[in-house]
């Protein structure tokens, strides 16, 4: 008779290693979700609204908008 006894599945302490192991494995990659999400995104939009802004004259933008009649509190001349 070839029946082997298996061997009793560990149960005590099963929920809190799979726990840790899970709590691990999205700790490290929410991190890597974050720090992508720096570089890739953030980063950016960062520079180009530096770019933007580096030769904005919102004098100009206005003179624009009243002129193009955007604006009703402001008549063009």
């Amino acid at each position: 008779m070839s029946s082997a006894l298996l061997a009793r599945p560990e149960m005590r302490g099963l929920l809190a290693k799979r726990m840790r192991k899970h709590l691990i494995i999205s700790v490290i990659c929410s991190s890597l979700v974050a720090v992508s999400y720096k570089f890739f995104v953030a980063e950016p939009r960062k520079r180009a609204y530096a770019e933007f802004y580096k030769n904005y004259d919102p004098m100009k933008e206005f003179e624009a908008m009243k002129n193009a009649g955007v604006l009703e509190s402001a008549k063009p001349k």
